[in-house]
C-alpha cells in the first residue's frame, strides 16, 4: 500500500461509517469495560522544594541566577536535549516520576527510557504512568508490561474495550460507544520529584526523538523548575484519580500481554529475515520497494543512537526565570460512565503566577492574562481568550490548524485592531494525516483574504532539523520526511504559549489538552526569531493572487513557485478532493 495512504488512512476512523458495516457491527457482540474497578488514590509529593537532589540543584541555580522567579524554562526544540532532557530526569529522580502521555510506541527510544523507568523502580523511584489507551495496540502494547513491575503503576485513561491485537478489532468492538472512542487524553507530562518537569508537543517514541527512518516529527518542548511544577502535578494527579483512569491489571493480564510479545516477536523475525534481503548502505532494513516500512522492529543503527544518546546536563543548563500559568483542561471534558447523562463537564484549570517581589509589571500583566483565559471552558478557547489582548502580533505554530467560527472570529477581531497574524502549519505533503489537511484547505482563501499570513512546512528534507534552527547531533537517520508537530504562540513578542493544543475543533471540543503561558520577552523574542526563520528557509509562503493560490518557494531553495500543493502526488490530492468532503471540520 503506498504511504500516502497510509497516511490519509490514519483518521479514518473519524469518517461516516457506511450502512452495510454498521449492520455488520450491529449482529456483533461489543466488548465492555471491568465495573467496579478498584483506584487507589495517589497524588504528587506534597512538599517538593527540598529533600531531594533535583530540588537543591533548582534552589541552586536559582539563586545562583539572582533570580526575581520561582519558576524558570528552557525552551527544547531540537531532539537531543528533548531526549537528553527526559533521560536526566530518570536518572535525578530519587521519590517520584510522573508520566503522562497521549502515545508510547514501542521502539528504539522508547526502550532506552523504559529501561531507565525500571531501573529507577529499583532504586525505590515511585513511578507512574498515566497513558491515554488510542494507540496500546499490536507491538505497542508492550509498554503495558511497565504495569507488572514492583514500584510502578501504570493506568489506561479512557480506555477502549476489545482485543489488543489490533485497532480495528477494538473500534469494531467499541463502535456502539464511538462518540466516547473519538475523545483522547492528549496531554504530555514528565514530572521527576514534583521539581522539574518537560511539557509539549513530543509523544514518546522514534519519531518525536529525530530516530525513525521514514518520517520524524518537528517539535517543541519546554523544561519547567520550580512551582509551575507543582501546579502541573496538580493536573496529573486529577487524571490519574479520575474514574477514567483504569489501572491496566483490570484491562489486561499478565498472560495475554506475554502471548502479544511472542506474536509480536515472530512477526518480527519474519520481517527481519525479509527485509535483510534488501538493505541500504548503512545496512538499515528496507522491503523491497525500498520505501521504508511502517510500525517495522528497531534496527541496530537506530538501538544505537538512542543507546548514545546522552542524559542533558542540568547542572549547565540555561534556565529563563519567569512568571507562568499553567492552563489544564479538567479531565471531566471525557464523560464518565456514572455520568447518566453521558454529557461533558468541560472546566479550565488555570493556575496563578509566582512572583517573588509581589507587584512586578511582568507578573501583572501575565495574571490579566490569565484571567482573560480562564473566561474560556477549554485550553483552546482559553487561548482564543487570550487572543483578544494581542496588540501587535501573533506567531502562531499549528500542525493540524482547523479554524472553527469561533476561531475565526478572534483572528477577524484581532485583524481589525491590526494585529499582524503568522500562521505555520503542516502542508499536505508534510501532514501525517492528510485528511485532516482538508478542514485546513476549506478556509485557506478566507484566511488569506483576512490578512493572515501561512505559511506550510516544506516535507522533503534531507534531515529533520527543526523551526528553531539546527543544532548538532539534531540530524535523521537517511533522507527522512520532516513533519510538523510542535504547538506554540507568541503574542506581541512577551508572551510564550508552549502545550499539546492544535489550533483545531479536535484540541477544542473532544480532547484534553494542557498548555504553558510564559510571560519571557527574552523567550519570547528568541522563540518569534526562530520560528521567523523556519517560515522563510524551511516553508512554503501560500499567498492569494488574483483569486488563486501560490505557494512561493522557501529563500535560498533551489524550489519554484507553484500553484499547486507541493510535494504531494496527484493520487494524494484527488484522494482528499474525492473524500475530504465527508469529513466535518469538528473531526479532522
Amino acid at each position: 500500500m503506498p504511504s500516502s495512504f497510509q497516511a490519509f488512512c490514519r483518521r479514518s476512523a473519524a469518517l461516516p461509517a457506511l450502512g452495510a458495516l454498521l449492520a455488520f457491527l450491529f449482529l456483533c457482540g461489543c466488548a465492555q469495560l471491568p465495573k467496579n474497578v478498584e483506584r487507589p488514590v495517589s497524588t504528587a509529593i506534597a512538599s517538593p522544594a527540598s529533600g531531594t537532589a533535583l530540588a537543591d540543584l533548582v534552589q541552586q541555580r536559582r539563586q545562583a541566577d539572582k533570580a526575581r522567579y520561582e519558576s524558570g524554562f528552557m525552551l527544547m526544540g531540537g531532539p537531543q536535549a528533548a531526549y537528553g532532557s527526559r533521560l536526566a530526569l530518570i536518572e535525578g529522580a530519587q521519590k517520584t516520576l510522573d508520566l503522562q502521555y497521549y502515545a508510547i510506541h514501542a521502539d528504539a527510544s522508547t526502550g532506552r527510557l523504559v529501561r531507565g523507568l525500571r531501573a529507577a523502580a529499583e532504586r525505590g523511584v515511585r513511578v507512574r504512568v498515566l497513558l491515554d489507551d488510542f494507540h496500546t495496540t499490536g507491538r505497542d502494547a508492550a509498554v503495558l508490561g511497565l504495569a507488572f513491575i514492583p514500584n510502578i503503576e501504570m493506568r489506561l485513561f479512557n480506555p477502549i474495550a476489545g482485543s489488543r491485537d489490533s485497532r480495528i478489532s477494538r473500534f469494531l468492538n467499541s463502535i456502539d460507544d464511538a462518540a466516547r472512542i473519538q475523545q483522547r487524553m492528549h496531554n504530555k507530562l514528565f514530572i521527576a520529584d514534583n521539581v522539574l518537569a518537560v511539557t509539549g508537543g513530543r509523544n514518546l517514541g522514534d519519531a518525536y526523538f529525530g530516530n525513525a527512518i521514514n518520517g520524524n516529527f518537528i517539535d517543541v518542548d519546554v523544561l519547567a523548575a520550580g512551582p509551575i511544577v507543582q501546579d502541573l502535578s496538580r493536573s496529573f494527579d486529577s487524571y490519574w484519580n479520575n474514574e477514567r483512569a483504569y489501572p491496566v491489571q483490570s484491562l489486561i493480564t499478565r498472560e495475554k500481554l506475554e502471548a502479544m510479545r511472542d506474536r509480536a516477536r515472530k512477526a518480527d523475525q519474519e520481517l527481519a529475515e525479509e527485509s535483510a534481503r534488501a538493505q541500504d548502505a548503512n545496512g538499515n532494513p528496507k522491503p523491497p520497494d525500498g520505501e521504508p516500512r511502517p510500525n517495522a522492529p528497531p534496527t541496530a543503527a537506530q538501538r544505537a543512537r538512542a543507546w548514545d544518546e546522552k542524559p542533558l546536563d542540568l547542572r549547565t543548563a540555561t534556565f529563563i526565570w519567569a512568571p507562568a500559568v499553567m492552563l489544564a483542561d479538567k479531565p471531566g471534558k471525557i464523560p464518565a460512565d456514572s455520568d447518566p447523562s453521558n454529557a461533558k463537564a468541560p472546566g479550565l484549570v488555570v493556575s496563578r503566577p509566582d512572583d517573588k517581589a509581589g507587584t512586578s509589571r511582568g507578573a501583572a500583566s501575565l495574571e490579566a492574562a490569565s484571567d482573560r483565559a480562564a473566561n474560556g471552558d477549554t485550553v483552546v478557547e482559553g487561548l482564543l481568550q487570550l487572543i483578544g489582548q494581542a496588540r501587535t502580533d501573533l506567531v502562531i505554530i499549528s500542525p493540524y490548524f482547523v479554524p472553527g467560527k469561533d476561531m475565526l472570529r478572534a483572528f477577524s477581531e484581532a485583524r481589525g485592531r491590526g494585529v499582524r497574524i503568522r500562521v505555520l502549519t503542516n502542508s499536505l505533503a508534510s501532514n501525517d494525516a492528510p485528511v485532516a489537511h482538508v478542514g485546513y484547505a476549506r478556509h485557506r482563501k478566507d484566511l488569506l483574504r483576512m490578512g493572515i499570513e501561512l505559511y506550510e512546512l516544506r516535507s522533503e528534507q534531507a534531515g529533520v532539523g527543526n523551526v528553531f534552527g539546527s543544532s548538532e547531533g539534531d540530524s535523521t537517520p537517511g533522507g527522512s520526511r520532516a513533519m510538523l508537530h510542535s504547538k506554540v504562540l507568541v503574542m506581541d513578542s512577551r508572551l510564550l504559549v508552549v502545550g499539546s493544543m492544535n489550533l483545531d475543533l479536535r484540541s477544542q471540543l473532544q480532547n484534553t489538552e494542557l498548555a504553558l503561558l510564559i510571560r519571557s520577552n527574552e523567550l519570547s523574542r528568541a522563540a518569534s526569531e526562530q520560528i521567523e526563520r523556519g517560515m522563510r528557509e524551511r516553508s512554503w509562503h501560500v499567498d492569494l493572487v488574483d483569486g488563486s493560490l501560490l505557494w512561493h518557494a522557501p529563500e535560498g531553495s533551489d524550489l519554484k513557485d507553484t500553484r499547486t500543493e507541493p510535494d504531494a502526488s496527484a493520487m494524494l490530492r484527488l484522494m482528499l478532493k474525492l473524500f475530504g468532503p465527508l469529513a466535518p471540520d469538528q473531526l479532522l
